[in-house]
């Protein structure tokens, strides 16, 4: 029999959250994925140097002074380039944190990311554009997808995120699987299985409201803390996994069971609801564990991206 990764290929697209080209080569993802912890990691990785180096010298020979800000930028198009030239698809290339609560700054800093690839020869059908899914975040998302530019909605942890982006037409959403199952055991104090684990039920929820509805944002289940998670959604649209977890899919070849499909959530008795900016505030307010891990999300980002920017800084 097929591996369990060969198995959940066939119904779910695979992306590779990661930043290393090697794990890129061996799981042979469709697409990968990047964030700021993933690019400090791999920035200090040896067989990466040459990238980094880059960005510095290009960062530099552009603003003088200020070649931070533009050698980052350059970083995360160095990585986005190499991971493209080994996978088929699309490469999600992240928006600076800080500018998560700034729809005007995100829209800029987005056009900015799909110049650069630009300027690479790569075009933005192979671009997706990482903004964190607070409000202004959605809004951005909303006029970069009417411009032709798709975007990944991601630090996504509620219902009210997921209605809000369809509603804005956004190309693909990433719940945060894991995330939302730490937040769940902290305060209860409780273990889960997969059939109960409150991350594997909220994407679960999200995909079958989408698909009752029609909605055509994609649904990519993330930050998952086992493989059983990953099973439990084998079906969804698609799930950005770790190296390590497509590592341990890879060497089991026991069977895989489908979990999610269209027709059987198009079935489900599931009434509509509409999310104005008051309603998702509302929302938010009223759930503690979305609003915690959205703003812890967005902090630990930008704390690594603090750091990421001091390491280019030393090593300029």
């Amino acid at each position: 029999m097929s591996s369990q990764l060969e198995q959940l290929k066939r119904v779910t697209t695979v992306v590779a959250d990661t930043g290393d080209i090697e794990s890129i080569k061996q799981y042979q993802p469709e697409d990968a994925t990047t964030n700021p912890s993933l690019l400090l990691n791999a920035a200090q990785m040896p067989q990466y140097r040459a990238l980094v180096d880059e960005a510095i010298v290009w960062g530099k020979a552009r603003s003088g002074d200020d070649w931070l800000t533009p050698a980052m930028d350059r970083l995360g198009i160095n990585f986005g380039v190499e991971l493209l030239r080994h996978i088929p698809g699309r490469v999600s290339t992240e928006v600076d944190a800080h500018l998560s609560f700034n729809t005007q700054a995100t829209l800029d800093k987005a056009r900015r990311i799909i110049a650069l690839y630009a300027a690479e020869g790569i075009d933005q059908s192979r671009v997706l554009i990482k903004i964190a899914a607070t409000w202004e975040g959605i809004k951005a998302a909303e006029v970069l997808e009417r411009e032709g530019v798709n975007c990944n909605l991601t630090l996504l942890f509620g219902f009210a995120q997921a209605v809000a982006c369809a509603e804005a037409g956004v190309f693909l959403i990433s719940p945060f699987v894991g995330r939302i199952l730490d937040w769940h055991k902290a305060s209860t104090g409780l273990e889960y299985t997969a059939e109960t684990d409150p991350g594997v039920l909220s994407v679960k929820a999200i995909y079958q409201y989408y698909k009752k509805f029609d909605y055509q944002t994609v649904v990519m289940g993330a930050s998952f803390r086992n493989v059983d998670e990953i099973l439990a959604l084998c079906g969804c649209d698609r799930l950005t996994i770790s190296p390590g977890l497509l590592e341990t899919l890879s060497a089991s070849h026991a069977p895989v069971t489908t979990r999610l499909d269209v027709n059987t959530a198009k079935a489900l008795p599931l009434n509509k609801v509409s999310m104005g900016e008051q309603d998702f505030r509302w929302h938010m307010n009223e759930d503690a564990m979305a609003t915690e891990k959205l703003s812890e999300g967005i902090r630990k980002f930008n704390a690594d991206y603090i750091t990421l920017r001091a390491y280019l800084k030393a090593q300029g």
